[in-house]
């Protein structure tokens, strides 16, 4: 049995449809049909989008204040460690210079 249609060359997708991952009616339709569960299931755990937001905002500051804090807190590691470790090291390093 012969084809009756040769074969076809597919349809190349548009750069907005690969930058959407489709076409653009159907990936607002799975947006609000998403929106609307992701909604609804918010709205019964009684989270509202500012409190989200605020949460959010709230979240990266305490990680710069704390982050940076560790930071401050690897330093003064460092520089304690530096202490100690800088002057063997140098005089061993003298110690195998002499021979």
């Amino acid at each position: 049995m012969s084809d009756q249609y040769p074969d076809e060359i597919p349809r190349r997708r548009s750069t907005l449809e690969r930058f959407l991952g489709g076409s653009p009616l159907g990936v607002i339709v799975r947006l609000l049909l998403l929106s609307l569960v992701v909604g609804f299931v918010m709205n019964m755990l009684g989270l509202r989008p500012q409190d989200v937001i605020e949460g959010t905002v709230e979240l990266f500051r305490s990680f710069l204040r704390d982050g940076m804090g560790m930071f401050r807190d690897l330093g003064f590691y460092i520089v304690t460690g530096a202490v100690l470790v800088v002057p063997i090291w140098f005089l061993v390093r003298l110690s195998k210079s002499r021979r």
